[in-house]
């Protein structure tokens, strides 16, 4: 089986490093045109220049802070003008780590449109073309924490749950148009991110960050953790046309993390 995406158009969020640039990468690899999102022009550059180099193709990227709401909804849309995609990985930069009794009700404001609104603008304004078009993929990169919470992640825990709650009911209405969503529920993956809350979870317990990664990888019936690359076949899966009867469901990645049904 061979994964082609030739003349497909993608959208990726969060993508100048992590999950999101494997998943990019991995979808140009397969022969869709992409565009990047992020804040971080810099990088955007050298992922674009990387993707030309690997591909042959002219991919684009967009400037965007996903933490200013209403000037993310003014970009995209602006973009989505002139623009259409047929495929849309939703993903942002996580909110903050912090167990639920230390996170206010500001933190949960600002969570809501980062990982909440964001989602909503950017598929809402998708959603036009791909229904013009009779076909469409839109893919939610969620987390294992909207089945089994993780107690440092209150925030993350709570909003992700609403946005794979919404992927669901959108997959009722968008199906008829031939555009499938689906919700990738996120396990360890070697990223940046998982870095960074192992630091902080090294300094709240007063370990060293090499025995977190060792816990962490132990919970993991694999016994280790995922590679960004690993995460990104599925995404060029669920993006292509193999995965035409595949919608509404919440697809774990997490090397058999989840011990629920």
């Amino acid at each position: 089986m061979k994964i082609n995406l030739k003349n497909k158009r993608a959208l990726v969020g969060g993508s100048s490093k992590g999950l999101g640039y494997a998943v990019a990468k991995q979808l140009a690899n397969c022969g869709a045109v992409v565009t990047l999102v992020s804040r971080n022009e810099p990088l955007l550059k050298k992922n674009i220049s990387e993707l030309k180099s690997l591909t042959g193709n002219e991919h684009n990227y967009i400037v965007v802070d996903y933490n200013d709401t209403n000037n993310y909804k003014e970009i995209i849309g602006n973009f989505f003008k002139s623009n259409s995609v047929d495929i849309l990985i939703n993903n942002t930069q996580g909110p903050p780590a912090g167990d639920v009794l230390s996170v206010s009700e500001t933190d949960y404001e600002n969570t809501f449109n980062l990982l909440f609104q964001n989602t909503i603008n950017t598929s809402m304004a998708a959603l036009k073309g791909m229904k013009k078009n009779g076909w469409g993929r839109i893919i939610n990169m969620t987390s294992v924490s909207v089945k089994e919470p993780l107690s440092y992640l209150a925030l993350s825990n709570t909003i992700r749950s609403a946005v794979t709650s919404w992927g669901k009911t959108l997959s009722l209405e968008s199906g008829k148009y031939n555009i499938t969503v689906n919700n990738i529920l996120t396990g360890f993956f070697n990223t940046e991110r998982l870095s960074e809350l192992n630091s902080e979870k090294a300094k709240k317990f007063n370990i060293e960050v090499d025995e977190v990664f060792q816990k962490m990888s132990d919970m993991v019936p694999m016994k280790r953790i995922g590679e960004p690359e690993e995460f990104g076949y599925l995404v060029a899966f669920l993006s292509s046309e193999y995965a035409n009867y595949i919608n509404g469901v919440n697809i774990p990645i997490d090397g058999g993390l989840l011990k629920s049904m």
